[in-house]
């Protein structure tokens, strides 16, 4: 019985030690909504919401830069990408009630909250939520200059096979020197982050920009090219880190924050 509560006394102090550790790093998190549609109606609903509703109620909620995204390819159908930064799992968890209490809200998202299930608003969301990496703790807006509808927002899903490996390549990233990589050859980076709740799980997630697709395409020749990533991406204890990359070409929408 003894033994049983000494375990568990340490488990408990380490959760603990964990949380703060977390809290004390002022860290942001992001929420990643990815919502499928039908049929175009439904998705200009969603737009509308987000346009006329829900982007000014985070706003006012103290939330900034909230980015709206439509997929270019449309690869997996009509999708529209929406991420949410913020600053503390508190503030995350607090949204929900605020949303509800905000009368202005609540009556420009009518038509949104009020579908019925005979025209619904969407197919489904999806919803992921991940703690920025300590050396990339809060969401940058980037510079590009070019109009919204020619830029690439590339959107990258890294996958591991276990989370061991999933932490190194957290690692890479951070202490292997990627994201400096990124800086120094101009990626323009949004936010950098490992997912705690999601699917495809374990996983990482990142955002790069670019003024249109062939400027994408310099930058990663670059990158490949690079003496220092080749370096590095030859380092053991980086072998096999990441299993499954899924990339997303993204376009900010005129009212994206983003």
């Amino acid at each position: 019985m003894l033994k049983r509560i000494s375990i568990f006394s340490i488990f408990l102090l380490a959760t603990l030690f964990a949380i703060t550790t977390f809290a004390k790093s002022k860290l942001q998190y992001y929420e990643t909504r990815v919502y499928s549609f039908k049929t175009a109606a439904q998705k200009t609903i969603v737009e509308d919401y987000f346009k006329n509703a829900a982007l000014a109620a985070y706003n006012r909620a103290g939330i900034a830069s909230v980015g709206i995204f439509n997929e270019a390819d449309q690869k997996d159908g009509l999708k529209l990408y929406v991420l949410i930064p913020y600053k503390s799992l508190e503030e995350f968890g607090k949204i929900g009630a605020k949303l509800s209490a905000d009368a202005v809200y609540q009556q420009a998202a009518k038509p949104y909250l009020d579908a019925d299930h005979t025209t619904p608003a969407y197919e489904r969301f999806e919803s992921s939520l991940s703690v920025a990496f300590k050396d990339w703790t809060t969401l940058k807006v980037p510079t590009t200059t070019s109009p919204k509808s020619e830029r690439v927002y590339e959107y990258r899903l890294y996958e591991s096979h276990s989370e061991a490996k999933g932490n190194k390549k957290v690692d890479m990233f951070n202490e292997g020197g990627e994201i400096n990589i990124f800086v120094r050859l101009g990626f323009n980076p949004v936010f950098y982050a490992q997912t705690i709740i999601g699917g495809k799980q374990p996983n990482l997630v990142y955002m790069t920009t670019f003024d249109n697709k062939k400027s994408r395409d310099e930058h990663w020749k670059a990158f490949g090219a690079d003496s220092e990533w080749n370096r590095i991406k030859n380092l053991p204890e980086y072998d096999h880190a990441m299993t499954k990359n899924e990339t997303h070409f993204l376009t900010p929408t005129e009212y994206s924050q983003i």
